[in-house]
């Protein structure tokens, strides 16, 4: 029986018109026979087949038109029954004007009181024909509950249009391996109804729940994650070790069906996700609208979402720009598939190449520049320390000389957080790359003695979630590798911020920067990584130091436990917007130039050491941590004399 009510094979459409103009024949000689009060020698005088045959063609025409055989009868609803209704009724209109037409006219045949056998027809033929469904349909339904035992249960979010449309898409896809339990709502007005013969729980029930019917996923869609009143439902459903799937908006679902391969685990993202930002979308436009931009590191995490949101206000025309030619590419495409009307101009250069980076300027004079391209990985840049004065701080040189010497309006240079009291490399590159946008900013007169026209701007946050590098997608992979995750020290933390929150408040900045400013993001509160990790392992089902160890491995070179957003030296001035402040920073030695040109002819000639030594007596607050480099701080402190570089320095 189970094999049967479980065929997956759909019948043909045709074989239920017959099935249907089966059942209308069927009720029709019914019908007459009630009528003429069974009296059949009468009724085979009466020419019962000439009716019965014409309203039966009638019927078929009608059905067919009306396609009421063209929904599968397993998944019939209201709508389908209503199709029904009208069908019958339509062809209890026309049949007497086909009664008149054709049986009396043509054939002389009056025998029979075609109104009230029409009356009582309509009410047997329909109620036949929707009986006729509702028992397949209930068929269907007890086969699929016979198979349910090896099926997980799971909770729908929700009890609106989105949620009905997420619980019929599951059943009724072929690959469903889901129950639903039922819904559950955070409104009060639905709780304890039922929908679809499935009830709508309320929150508080969930962990009662969670062990009576052994709910294992909880399902919601996609916008219903960025509601900031929902973290706790998530919060919770981590506790009770419900992973939580999100589904994508019914408009992407492929050919109108929703595919299990489109349900995707909620991401950390959408669990440590702020009160969204506010952005002054019309100062923005302004700014933006109709003008030439030039974004470099484009194909980069930050890069690629600040062309994403550029190209959303309208520029004239955005130049790409980076050296790694795939990711460029696949940018380039993506973009132009988003942006089809976009003006999108791709360049692959190195930013460490004056020359070469003076093409895009010299060919499309952008009115504003975005500088995000940079080396950023700490621990490569401790081992590398020439390669990130040359890309970091060189690079950043290069673009902001050129972004001046051929007028651009604003030059935004991306920062980082680790070039406050830094403690490693990189983050000293990035804090003397803004030591120099800070010194053209301060100079008036700088290339070729012309008065600079160009707005130099810094902006510095923290880390951004899901950026390629980052620890999100190390801990994906050792998650689904089985672990263990790898966590450098159990209280080392972190600011998070999204890819999109971080570039929109880049984007704000720009409007509001006036020149010299260095603005500063509010991250909200520091992230333990080792709860990161914890959070990550349950978000994948699974239950913390009991499927997937959490691992630590100590500190890696020029890494520190916390992160800063300011130096002690500095204050900070607000802003119109609450989430973005303006650090006010000592001022720079008057060598600040020459020293930059030197550490970068250093790279061609001197070693790691003198390299490193240089950056230190530029930044003076920077302390090396856990790195190679920590003795040359002990030399500084003690009064050692930075080392003698040849004359060709």
């Amino acid at each position: 029986m189970d094999r049967i009510v479980l065929h997956t094979k759909v019948i043909p459409r045709w074989v239920v018109l017959l099935i249907d103009l089966a059942v209308c024949s069927l009720s029709f000689g019914v019908s007459y026979f009630l009528v003429k009060h069974f009296e059949f020698t009468f009724i085979l005088r009466g020419h019962f087949f000439f009716y019965t045959i014409s309203y039966v063609l009638l019927t078929g025409i009608v059905f067919y038109c009306m396609k009421v055989h063209t929904c599968l009868i397993r998944y019939s609803n209201i709508h389908d029954m209503l199709r029904i209704f009208l069908a019958v009724l339509v062809t209890s209109l026309l049949y007497p004007l086909v009664n008149k037409l054709l049986l009396v006219n043509y054939f002389d045949i009056r025998s029979l009181n075609v109104l009230l056998a029409l009356s009582i027809n309509f009410f047997i033929t329909s109620s036949l024909l929707i009986m006729l469904r509702v028992s397949v349909k209930e068929m269907f339904l007890y086969g699929t509950k016979a198979s349910e035992s090896s099926k997980e249960q799971v909770l729908i979010f929700g009890s609106g249009k989105n949620a009905i449309l997420i619980k019929q898409a599951i059943e009724a896809s072929k690959e469903n391996a889901f129950v639903i339990a039922g819904f559950i709502d955070t409104n009060t007005k639905r709780i304890n109804t039922v929908i679809e013969q499935k009830k709508v729980h309320s929150i508080r029930e969930l962990s009662v729940l969670k062990y009576r019917k052994n709910i294992t996923k909880l399902i919601l869609h996609a916008e219903q994650t960025r509601g900031f009143d929902k973290k706790n439902l998530l919060e919770r459903c981590l506790e009770l070790g419900i992973q939580v799937l999100t589904v994508p908006p019914s408009d992407e679902w492929v050919y109108g069906k929703l595919s299990l391969n489109q349900m995707q685990a909620l991401r950390i993202e959408d669990l440590l996700q702020r009160e969204p930002i506010v952005i002054n979308n019309t100062r923005i436009s302004e700014e933006l609208f109709n003008k030439r931009v030039l974004i470099t590191g484009a194909a980069g995490s930050i890069g690629s979402e600040i062309v994403k949101q550029v190209l959303s206000f309208k520029p004239e025309m955005v130049i790409l720009c980076d050296q790694a030619e795939s990711s460029l590419h696949e940018m380039q495409l993506h973009m132009q598939d988003m942006f089809p009307q976009a003006v999108i101009q791709v360049f692959i250069g190195n930013v460490r190449e004056f020359a070469r980076m003076q093409i895009p300027f010299k060919e499309y004079k952008p009115h504003i520049v975005f500088h995000a391209a940079a080396y950023k990985h700490v621990p490569m840049m401790e081992n590398h320390p020439s390669e990130a004065v040359l890309t970091n701080i060189l690079g950043t040189k290069n673009i902001a000389d050129l972004a001046a010497a051929y007028g651009a309006e604003k030059f935004v240079m991306i920062s980082t957080d680790k070039a406050v009291n830094p403690t490693n490399v990189m983050g000293t590159s990035k804090r003397i790359a803004e030591m120099y946008v800070q010194l053209l900013s301060s100079t008036p007169q700088l290339i070729d003695n012309t008065t600079l026209k160009t707005k130099f701007i810094t902006t510095r946050f923290g880390n951004v979630l899901g950026s390629s590098g980052s620890v999100i997608p190390r801990f994906k992979e050792q998650i689904q590798k089985g672990g263990p995750v790898t966590v450098t020290h159990p209280e080392i933390t972190r600011f998070f911020m999204t890819i999109p929150e971080a570039v929109q408040l880049v984007l704000e900045a720009c409007t509001m920067g006036t020149g010299g400013e260095i603005y500063i993001f509010d991250m909200g509160k520091p992230v333990k990584i080792a709860d990161l990790a914890r959070k990550m392992i349950q978000l994948a089902g699974l239950t913390p130091d009991q499927d997937i160890r959490v691992a630590f491995t100590g500190l890696r070179p020029g890494e520190k436990l916390y992160e800063e957003l300011l130096n002690k030296e500095e204050l900070t001035l607000p802003t119109y917007h609450e989430k973005i402040k303006i650090a006010r920073v000592m001022p720079n030695h008057r060598r600040v130039r020459y020293d930059i040109e030197t550490l970068i002819k250093m790279c061609s000639i001197a070693g790691s050491e003198e390299l490193v030594r240089k950056m230190k007596t530029l930044v003076p607050e920077y302390k090396s941590k856990n790195s190679r480099f920590e003795k040359l701080d002990v030399e500084l402190e003690a009064g050692i004399t930075e080392t003698t570089i040849t004359a060709g320095v």
